[in-house]
């Protein structure tokens, strides 16, 4: 736990350190779980290499050393064989498969655990939540210096990774989108797999005495998520996700020195506020993705709700125009009439209002609408482009009664070379099928400068 105290840098920037070098670490093998769509094997691993950290344990008494990385890499191995083999001979799929290995193979070494933590300084919550701020304290000499153990330890392992994903970046890329063509094209997708299975493993096992568990299995994952919401390049997904992670570690090392002192706390974990914040700037992503997010979604859903009404407003105030038989008077409307017509609410078409009147084409008078020239002109192409669409889909059999609703929708996006090549195929392109005239291209063209 970390207390609300002063920054300084020989204890809690070596915290800050740590919790980056965990985090970039992780997410670096995780972008390849992710996009392998087996995250959860990711998980299993992680919780799996708990019977060999733990038989370690009972062989060397020690909580370092070769041993320890043997046996985390043995059980990661056994957790990716046994998924496999249960997979391929029980029919199931690899989500059940990967649950039965690693709820078996944890369950076995929590027990080990418990068992080893009699005889071996071992605490059995460190493995699932760390223990961040005790990695300034483990320390070791080197030519007169103490150096935080645990920080090289994660810095050996993140260059580990880095390496591995530099150097198969083209392997792992091919046998994570498709194996077969790996195969094919000569790389055994399969050793892939093993090797990146022993890269989470080292990368867990690193990570459980200083970050724990639940904070190296958010990193191999929600960075990863993240970054793939926001970008559709493996590389620059990689470096995305090594900088949420890095990001994260950050704010929520600062977030537990802060917020023990706006709550009322004594402490709070520095490992859960990490994994608090890399889940906050998941969301961030899922709202504000480009691509995919919920909130851009929603903004481009309206502005197209939006551009779809104006100029429906510029169509019917032409519509009325033509009926009333006098072009050359710009039409009024009350905008409670054009709401009614268009079906939509009195704001929302005051807004369309406004913007129409800023670009333009109309003007407004009160709670009264007018075209301008430039709206009559904008408002005839919606027009042509809507009764062209009418005589083509007659043409093809549609029905009569079905021709408004389709042509409403295909006149928003109906360019002038789409205009030309539907007046060109039609036997008369002077009016629609209910009888109407179609509108020129040039028509309303506004007369050159003088």
């Amino acid at each position: 736990m970390t207390d609300a105290l002063s920054w300084t840098w020989h204890y809690d920037g070596v915290i800050l350190l740590t919790g980056i070098l965990c985090a970039v670490a992780a997410s670096l093998p995780g972008n390849f779980l992710v996009l392998r769509r087996t995250s959860l094997l990711g998980d299993a691993v992680s919780h799996a290499v708990l019977p060999g950290i733990a038989a370690a344990f009972l062989l060397t008494h020690s909580r370092t050393g070769p041993i320890l990385f043997a046996g985390a890499v043995v059980a990661g191995l056994l957790t990716a064989l046994l998924t496999e083999l249960i997979r391929d001979i029980g029919s199931v799929d690899e989500g059940a498969s990967t649950g039965v290995v690693f709820t078996t193979l944890f369950a076995a070494g929590l027990v080990l655990i418990v068992q080893a933590a009699d005889s071996v300084d071992l605490d059995p919550g460190c493995v699932l939540y760390g223990a961040l701020e005790d990695s300034p304290l483990q320390t070791f000499r080197m030519g007169g210096l103490e150096l935080p153990r645990v920080t090289l330890t994660l810095a050996a392992v993140l260059l580990l990774n880095l390496v591995f994903v530099l150097l198969f970046f083209k392997e792992l890329l091919i046998s994570s989108f498709d194996p077969g063509l790996a195969t094919t094209g000569g790389y055994n997708a399969r050793l892939v797999h093993y090797l990146l299975m022993v890269i989470v493993a080292i990368t867990a096992v690193a990570s459980f005495e200083a970050a724990g568990n639940i904070l190296v299995v958010a990193m191999f994952i929600v960075p990863p998520s993240a970054a793939l919401l926001l970008t559709t390049r493996l590389s620059h997904m990689i470096w995305i996700s090594a900088g949420i992670a890095a990001t994260a570690a950050v704010m929520g090392h600062f977030s537990a020195l802060i917020l023990p002192r706006w709550a009322g706390y004594r402490s709070i974990s520095t490992a859960g506020m990490m994994t608090l914040c890399v889940g906050l700037l998941f969301l961030a992503a899922a709202l504000l993705s480009p691509s995919a997010g919920v909130l851009t979604g929603w903004v481009r859903r309206v502005r197209l709700s939006l551009r779809i009404l104006c100029e429906d407003l510029l169509a019917l105030l032409y519509r009325i125009e033509e009926r009333s038989g006098a072009r050359e008077i710009s039409t009024i409307a009350s905008v409670e009439e054009l709401s009614r017509k268009l079906l939509c609410g009195r704001r929302m078409l005051i807004v369309a209002g406004w913007i129409q009147a800023r670009q333009g084409r109309l003007t407004r008078e009160g709670d009264i609408l007018k075209l301008t020239d430039t709206g009559r002109r904008e408002a005839a192409l919606l027009v042509r482009s809507h009764r062209l669409w009418e005589s083509y889909l007659v043409t093809e059999g549609v029905g009569r009664g079905r021709i408004h609703r389709q042509a409403e929708t295909l006149e928003h996006y109906t360019s002038e070379g789409l205009r030309s090549r539907l007046d060109t195929g039609l036997p008369d392109g002077t009016l629609d099928p209910h009888g109407s005239p179609i509108p020129g291209e040039h028509d309303f063209r506004s007369p050159p400068d003088a």
